[in-house]
């Protein structure tokens, strides 16, 4: 089942997710159902090609979080501890930041909680409620997902900012329902 997710996931991040927020449009992606997503920019730690994951997130504490649910094994969590220097397409900026891996048991365990619940659907297709689980079960539920605070180090120019591609796509949506309009 875990091989079937990731297959899904995989499919559904590369033609769905990463275009959307390359596009614009990520303040229009994130909702409780859906889940608050970022997406990761990162360098391969094989190839040396840009790669990108769409990922849930917490901010917390000035730091962003986010989790690796299928752990160790997911290539976007081994080009971080590759190249710890990232940067982040957030749903109204891009950033960049400094990842680390999580090792204290407290500030995982309030980390994983609050993505998990940020998470929409995912954190229940995982099995877990993350608004009812008890703590003890969310850490033996959650033993193979890895934690990663992002410390935030500057900021880029979003899609709305100037240069970026939200106009292009507001400007779209207005001329259509314009001539829906009219017609």
């Amino acid at each position: 089942m875990d091989a079937f997710l990731r297959r899904i996931f995989r499919l559904l991040n590369k033609y769905f997710m990463v275009p959307a927020f390359r596009w614009g449009f990520g303040p229009f992606m994130g909702s409780p159902i859906s889940g608050y997503i970022m997406v990761l920019k990162t360098i391969g730690h094989k190839s040396g090609l840009v790669r990108y994951a769409p990922v849930n997130y917490a901010i917390m504490d000035g730091n962003i979080y986010c989790l690796s649910g299928f752990g160790k094994i997911a290539h976007w969590y081994k080009n971080l501890v590759a190249k710890a220097d990232i940067e982040l397409i957030m749903p109204a900026a891009t950033l960049s930041g400094k990842a680390a891996t999580v090792t204290d048991r407290d500030e995982w365990l309030k980390a994983a909680r609050q993505i998990l619940k940020n998470s929409g659907f995912a954190g229940f297709l995982a099995g877990i409620n993350a608004f009812t689980i008890s703590d003890e079960d969310l850490r033996e539920k959650g033993k193979d997902m890895v934690v990663i605070r992002i410390e935030p180090k500057g900021i880029f120019a979003g899609a709305a900012d100037p240069g970026g591609k939200l106009w292009l796509w507001l400007t779209i949506a207005l001329i259509v329902v314009l001539v829906l309009l009219l017609t």
